[in-house]
Protein backbone atom coordinates (compact mmCIF):
# COMPACT_ATOMS: atom_id res chain seq x y z
CA UNK A 1 0.00 0.00 0.00
CA UNK A 2 0.88 3.60 -0.71
CA UNK A 3 2.41 5.23 2.68
CA UNK A 4 1.89 9.00 0.78
CA UNK A 5 -1.94 9.83 1.54
CA UNK A 6 -3.62 10.55 -2.15
CA UNK A 7 -7.38 11.24 -0.52
CA UNK A 8 -7.15 13.43 2.61
CA UNK A 9 -10.55 14.70 3.93
CA UNK A 10 -10.10 17.12 6.74
CA UNK A 11 -12.87 17.98 8.72
CA UNK A 12 -15.38 18.28 5.98
CA UNK A 13 -18.52 20.74 6.23
CA UNK A 14 -21.19 20.28 3.64
CA UNK A 15 -24.58 21.72 3.48
CA UNK A 16 -27.79 21.89 0.79
CA UNK A 17 -29.86 24.76 0.58
CA UNK A 18 -28.30 25.70 3.52
CA UNK A 19 -28.88 22.97 5.32
CA UNK A 20 -26.10 21.12 6.96
CA UNK A 21 -25.24 17.30 5.78
CA UNK A 22 -21.99 16.98 7.31
CA UNK A 23 -20.89 18.27 10.36
CA UNK A 24 -17.28 17.70 10.14
CA UNK A 25 -15.63 14.14 8.30
CA UNK A 26 -12.16 13.45 8.31
CA UNK A 27 -10.75 10.67 6.18
CA UNK A 28 -7.45 9.40 4.44
CA UNK A 29 -8.00 6.99 1.26
CA UNK A 30 -4.61 5.83 0.06
CA UNK A 31 -3.72 3.78 -3.20
CA UNK A 32 -4.06 0.43 -3.01
CA UNK A 33 -6.70 0.50 0.16
CA UNK A 34 -10.24 -0.52 -0.15
CA UNK A 35 -12.45 1.67 2.43
CA UNK A 36 -16.07 0.93 3.02
CA UNK A 37 -18.26 3.73 4.48
CA UNK A 38 -21.42 2.64 5.83
CA UNK A 39 -24.65 3.98 7.36
CA UNK A 40 -28.50 4.40 7.14
CA UNK A 41 -30.25 6.14 4.67
CA UNK A 42 -30.08 10.23 5.09
CA UNK A 43 -26.83 9.73 6.86
CA UNK A 44 -24.59 12.05 4.29
CA UNK A 45 -22.97 9.05 2.28
CA UNK A 46 -24.15 10.36 -1.34
CA UNK A 47 -23.28 13.91 0.36
CA UNK A 48 -20.07 13.14 0.46
CA UNK A 49 -19.27 11.30 -2.47
CA UNK A 50 -20.80 14.08 -4.54
CA UNK A 51 -19.17 16.48 -2.88
CA UNK A 52 -15.38 14.95 -3.39
CA UNK A 53 -16.07 15.13 -7.23
CA UNK A 54 -17.36 18.66 -7.21
CA UNK A 55 -21.19 18.68 -7.10
CA UNK A 56 -22.37 22.25 -7.79
CA UNK A 57 -25.31 21.46 -5.50
CA UNK A 58 -23.07 21.00 -2.61
CA UNK A 59 -21.81 23.28 -0.38
CA UNK A 60 -18.86 23.13 1.20
CA UNK A 61 -18.94 25.38 4.41
CA UNK A 62 -15.24 24.09 6.26
CA UNK A 63 -12.65 22.04 5.80
CA UNK A 64 -10.51 20.69 2.65
CA UNK A 65 -10.20 18.00 0.37
CA UNK A 66 -6.95 17.27 -0.50
CA UNK A 67 -5.59 15.20 -3.20
CA UNK A 68 -2.16 13.98 -4.01
CA UNK A 69 -1.33 17.35 -1.64
CA UNK A 70 -3.66 20.09 -3.39
CA UNK A 71 -6.98 21.37 -2.72
CA UNK A 72 -9.37 20.40 -5.34
CA UNK A 73 -12.08 22.83 -3.90
CA UNK A 74 -11.74 25.64 -6.23
CA UNK A 75 -11.54 23.11 -9.09
CA UNK A 76 -14.06 21.69 -11.73
CA UNK A 77 -15.43 18.17 -11.67
CA UNK A 78 -13.40 17.52 -15.09
CA UNK A 79 -9.98 18.99 -13.12
CA UNK A 80 -10.53 16.11 -10.85
CA UNK A 81 -11.25 13.83 -13.04
CA UNK A 82 -7.68 14.65 -14.78
CA UNK A 83 -5.82 14.49 -11.06
CA UNK A 84 -7.09 10.77 -11.16
CA UNK A 85 -10.09 11.26 -9.58
CA UNK A 86 -13.51 8.71 -10.67
CA UNK A 87 -17.30 8.90 -9.00
CA UNK A 88 -19.18 5.86 -9.88
CA UNK A 89 -22.91 6.70 -9.79
CA UNK A 90 -25.59 5.13 -7.49
CA UNK A 91 -27.82 5.86 -10.41
CA UNK A 92 -26.16 6.21 -13.91
CA UNK A 93 -28.06 8.03 -16.59
CA UNK A 94 -28.26 7.35 -19.69
CA UNK A 95 -27.54 9.00 -23.21
CA UNK A 96 -29.49 8.12 -26.27
CA UNK A 97 -26.81 8.44 -29.47
CA UNK A 98 -23.94 7.64 -27.51
CA UNK A 99 -22.08 4.93 -28.36
CA UNK A 100 -20.65 3.13 -24.81
CA UNK A 101 -17.31 3.13 -26.99
CA UNK A 102 -17.87 6.52 -28.29
CA UNK A 103 -18.31 7.93 -24.69
CA UNK A 104 -15.36 5.99 -23.37
CA UNK A 105 -13.17 7.60 -26.34
CA UNK A 106 -13.99 10.93 -25.85
CA UNK A 107 -14.14 10.48 -21.77
CA UNK A 108 -10.01 9.01 -22.58
CA UNK A 109 -9.13 11.69 -24.33
CA UNK A 110 -10.69 14.41 -22.30
CA UNK A 111 -8.73 12.80 -19.19
CA UNK A 112 -5.32 12.66 -21.42
CA UNK A 113 -5.66 16.33 -22.74
CA UNK A 114 -2.96 18.56 -21.77
CA UNK A 115 -3.41 20.70 -18.81
CA UNK A 116 -0.63 22.82 -18.98
CA UNK A 117 0.25 26.02 -21.26
CA UNK A 118 3.64 25.66 -23.26
CA UNK A 119 6.50 28.30 -23.21
CA UNK A 120 3.99 30.18 -25.72
CA UNK A 121 1.63 30.48 -22.88
CA UNK A 122 -1.23 27.92 -25.28
CA UNK A 123 -2.38 24.87 -24.57
CA UNK A 124 -0.97 22.33 -26.83
CA UNK A 125 -3.87 20.29 -28.51
CA UNK A 126 -3.74 16.62 -28.34
CA UNK A 127 -4.95 14.23 -31.05
CA UNK A 128 -6.26 11.87 -28.89
CA UNK A 129 -5.44 7.95 -28.67
CA UNK A 130 -5.35 6.44 -32.23
CA UNK A 131 -8.95 4.17 -33.29
CA UNK A 132 -6.76 1.16 -33.35
CA UNK A 133 -5.20 1.35 -29.80
CA UNK A 134 -8.39 2.27 -28.12
CA UNK A 135 -9.99 -0.76 -29.82
CA UNK A 136 -7.48 -2.89 -28.07
CA UNK A 137 -7.78 -1.38 -24.99
CA UNK A 138 -11.44 -1.38 -24.80
CA UNK A 139 -11.37 -4.90 -26.14
CA UNK A 140 -8.84 -5.96 -22.91
CA UNK A 141 -10.90 -4.15 -20.44
CA UNK A 142 -14.07 -6.23 -21.66
CA UNK A 143 -12.41 -9.67 -21.86
CA UNK A 144 -10.73 -8.71 -18.52
CA UNK A 145 -14.31 -7.88 -16.77
CA UNK A 146 -15.85 -10.89 -18.97
CA UNK A 147 -18.35 -8.46 -21.22
CA UNK A 148 -19.42 -9.56 -24.48
CA UNK A 149 -18.36 -7.27 -27.00
CA UNK A 150 -21.81 -6.18 -28.36
CA UNK A 151 -22.04 -4.14 -25.02
CA UNK A 152 -19.60 -1.52 -26.67
CA UNK A 153 -21.95 -0.37 -29.13
CA UNK A 154 -24.92 0.06 -27.49
CA UNK A 155 -25.92 3.74 -26.61
CA UNK A 156 -25.00 4.39 -22.66
CA UNK A 157 -27.68 3.07 -20.06
CA UNK A 158 -30.38 3.12 -22.28
CA UNK A 159 -32.26 -0.14 -21.93
CA UNK A 160 -29.50 -1.30 -19.71
CA UNK A 161 -30.72 -3.39 -17.04
CA UNK A 162 -29.31 -2.34 -13.37
CA UNK A 163 -26.59 -4.63 -13.44
CA UNK A 164 -25.62 -3.45 -17.28
CA UNK A 165 -25.12 -0.06 -15.63
CA UNK A 166 -23.15 -0.78 -12.83
CA UNK A 167 -20.90 -2.77 -14.84
CA UNK A 168 -20.63 0.44 -17.92
CA UNK A 169 -19.41 2.16 -15.07
CA UNK A 170 -16.73 -0.51 -13.63
CA UNK A 171 -15.99 -0.55 -17.53
CA UNK A 172 -15.19 3.35 -17.16
CA UNK A 173 -12.64 2.69 -14.44
CA UNK A 174 -11.05 0.61 -16.32
CA UNK A 175 -10.62 2.40 -19.44
CA UNK A 176 -10.01 5.89 -17.33
CA UNK A 177 -7.68 3.99 -14.44
CA UNK A 178 -8.22 6.43 -11.97
CA UNK A 179 -5.91 6.60 -8.67
CA UNK A 180 -9.13 7.08 -6.40
CA UNK A 181 -12.78 5.32 -7.22
CA UNK A 182 -15.22 6.60 -4.98
CA UNK A 183 -18.15 4.16 -5.94
CA UNK A 184 -21.60 5.47 -4.50
CA UNK A 185 -24.08 2.85 -3.71
CA UNK A 186 -22.77 -0.08 -6.47
CA UNK A 187 -24.50 -2.92 -4.96
CA UNK A 188 -28.05 -0.12 -5.03
CA UNK A 189 -30.83 -2.19 -7.09
CA UNK A 190 -28.80 -5.50 -8.13
CA UNK A 191 -29.32 -8.83 -8.15
CA UNK A 192 -27.15 -11.34 -6.25
CA UNK A 193 -25.96 -12.53 -10.01
CA UNK A 194 -25.23 -8.91 -10.98
CA UNK A 195 -23.64 -8.03 -7.29
CA UNK A 196 -21.40 -11.14 -8.09
CA UNK A 197 -20.12 -10.04 -11.89
CA UNK A 198 -19.78 -6.50 -10.87
CA UNK A 199 -17.67 -7.15 -7.79
CA UNK A 200 -15.44 -9.26 -9.43
CA UNK A 201 -14.73 -6.23 -12.09
CA UNK A 202 -13.94 -3.90 -8.91
CA UNK A 203 -11.84 -6.83 -8.04
CA UNK A 204 -9.43 -6.96 -11.35
CA UNK A 205 -9.13 -3.38 -11.21
CA UNK A 206 -8.54 -3.18 -7.31
CA UNK A 207 -4.83 -3.02 -6.91
CA UNK A 208 -1.82 -0.92 -5.81
CA UNK A 209 -2.25 1.62 -8.27
CA UNK A 210 -5.99 2.31 -7.25
CA UNK A 211 -7.69 3.08 -3.84
CA UNK A 212 -11.48 2.70 -3.41
CA UNK A 213 -13.83 4.46 -1.31
CA UNK A 214 -17.16 1.97 -1.63
CA UNK A 215 -20.18 3.32 -0.42
CA UNK A 216 -23.07 0.77 0.94
CA UNK A 217 -25.85 -0.08 3.18
CA UNK A 218 -25.83 -3.26 3.19
CA UNK A 219 -22.80 -5.83 4.32
CA UNK A 220 -23.63 -7.80 1.34
CA UNK A 221 -21.21 -6.32 -1.25
CA UNK A 222 -18.77 -6.77 1.52
CA UNK A 223 -19.19 -10.89 0.89
CA UNK A 224 -17.39 -9.99 -2.45
CA UNK A 225 -15.38 -7.04 -2.08
CA UNK A 226 -13.08 -7.29 1.08
CA UNK A 227 -12.21 -3.74 2.69
CA UNK A 228 -9.19 -2.76 5.04
CA UNK A 229 -11.20 -0.22 6.71
CA UNK A 230 -15.03 0.14 7.67
CA UNK A 231 -16.09 3.25 8.69
CA UNK A 232 -19.74 3.84 10.30
CA UNK A 233 -21.73 7.42 9.13
CA UNK A 234 -24.20 8.79 11.25
CA UNK A 235 -25.78 12.26 11.20
CA UNK A 236 -23.29 13.35 8.96
CA UNK A 237 -20.43 12.85 11.17
CA UNK A 238 -18.06 10.12 11.00
CA UNK A 239 -18.59 7.84 14.14
CA UNK A 240 -16.74 4.53 13.95
CA UNK A 241 -14.05 3.27 12.17
CA UNK A 242 -12.92 -0.88 12.15
CA UNK A 243 -11.31 -3.98 10.36
CA UNK A 244 -13.90 -5.90 7.66
CA UNK A 245 -15.32 -7.49 11.01
CA UNK A 246 -17.32 -4.05 12.21
CA UNK A 247 -19.24 -4.48 8.57
CA UNK A 248 -20.67 -8.26 10.06
CA UNK A 249 -21.39 -6.46 13.63
CA UNK A 250 -23.38 -3.93 11.43
CA UNK A 251 -25.16 -6.88 9.74
CA UNK A 252 -25.81 -8.78 13.22
CA UNK A 253 -26.83 -5.79 15.26
CA UNK A 254 -27.89 -3.00 13.06
CA UNK A 255 -27.16 1.06 13.12
CA UNK A 256 -29.19 1.04 16.44
CA UNK A 257 -26.51 -0.64 18.41
CA UNK A 258 -23.67 1.96 16.61
CA UNK A 259 -26.30 5.09 17.90
CA UNK A 260 -26.47 3.35 21.63
CA UNK A 261 -22.80 2.70 21.83
CA UNK A 262 -21.78 6.19 20.86
CA UNK A 263 -24.37 8.20 23.30
CA UNK A 264 -22.73 5.28 26.39
CA UNK A 265 -19.43 5.98 24.74
CA UNK A 266 -17.87 9.53 26.56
Amino acid sequence: MSQTPELVIQDLHVAVEGKEILKGVTLTVRKGEIHALMGPNGSGKSTLANTLLGHPRYEVTAGDIRFKGESVLEMEPDERSRLGMFLAFQYPVGIPGVSVANFLRTALNARLAPKEPDGNGKVPARRGIPPKEFRALLQEKMALLRMDESFAGRYLNEGFSGGEKKRAEILQMAILKPEIAVMDETDSGLDIDALRIVSEGVNALAGPEMGVLLITHYQRILNYIKPHFVHVMLDGRIVHSGGAALAHELESKGYDWMREKQEVEP
